[in-house]
């Protein structure tokens, strides 16, 4: 098995021509013709997991958020990014980051996240010009049955494992109709309302983004991880899938950098 053979498993769903201009998705760290024997899955590269990684022997890394974003100028110890890199090379590991590319799949992280509420009726929020039934942004979906705000809300934080949920003013109906978009999707809000759909959550919204759905859609703000974390599952299941006798696992160390104080 090689880091090119796991790259282009993840790749069947998610093409690297579909990630955003501005990504950098892809190998990060080492040769796509490299022998790979254990990999680690996570949504985020640290310090950290690559220490997981060191200790259980694995000689692949694949993550969801690119460790390396924007290019480096130099190696030292100065960030964390360079201490991982510089940490990664030493032992011999390769990076492979999936990013906007799985974003933007059909079968990728906001899918799974609708299936994890029991969304159906799925379809594509924006779908792109070229390939629209493929790729694209966000999902929309339904429930089988319309459900109180609060109810929706109390899914939403149980399926998310989440203590708080960041919401507009309740709008007084019933939720059916759902978009949705792991990560930062405050961009993709028009999409929803011209959708007319009853909810539409997301990440990373801000203050003066609750006020633009006018009453008329509850806007819901899951968390960034919290609503991406399980593109670990997808891409975990998309390799054991292909190649049944491959060691990959789940990192156990924490990635995501937001904790919440609850008032008790």
């Amino acid at each position: 098995m090689t880091v090119k053979d796991i790259l282009n498993c993840i790749t069947e769903i998610a093409p690297l021509h579909w990630q955003e201009s501005y990504d950098n998705a892809g190998l990060q760290v080492g040769d796509l013709n490299a022998e790979a024997h254990k990999a680690l899955i996570c949504l985020d590269i640290t310090e950290a997991i690559v220490d997981e990684a060191i200790a259980k022997k694995c000689d692949l890394i694949v993550s969801h958020h690119p460790l390396i974003f924007r290019g480096l100028k130099h190696l030292t110890p100065e960030t964390y990014i360079e201490r991982a890199v510089m940490k990664a090379v030493k032992h011999d590991i390769a990076m492979i980051s999936m990013h906007t590319n799985l974003d933007n799949s059909y079968l990728g992280v906001s899918r799974v996240l609708a299936d994890r509420l029991g969304l159906k009726n799925l379809n594509l929020l924006q779908p792109s010009e070229s390939e629209p039934e493929l790729c694209g942004a966000g999902m929309v979906g339904e429930f089988d049955e319309p459900m109180e705000e609060t109810a929706f809300l109390q899914r939403v934080a149980e399926t998310i494992s989440s203590p708080c949920l960041r919401h507009s003013a309740l709008t007084g109906r019933k939720i059916q109709k759902v978009a949705l978009c792991g990560g930062s999707g405050s961009p993709f809000m028009p999409d929803a309302l011209r959708q007319k759909v009853d909810a539409y959550l997301t990440a990373d919204i801000k203050y003066h983004d609750f006020f633009v759905p006018e009453g008329n859609v509850l806007l819901v703000d899951g968390g960034h991880f919290e609503t991406e974390q399980f593109t670990k599952e997808l891409i975990c299941e998309l390799i054991r899938k292909k190649f049944p006798t491959f060691a990959a696992e789940i990192a156990e160390t924490r990635t995501n950098a937001v904790y919440y104080f609850v008032k008790s």
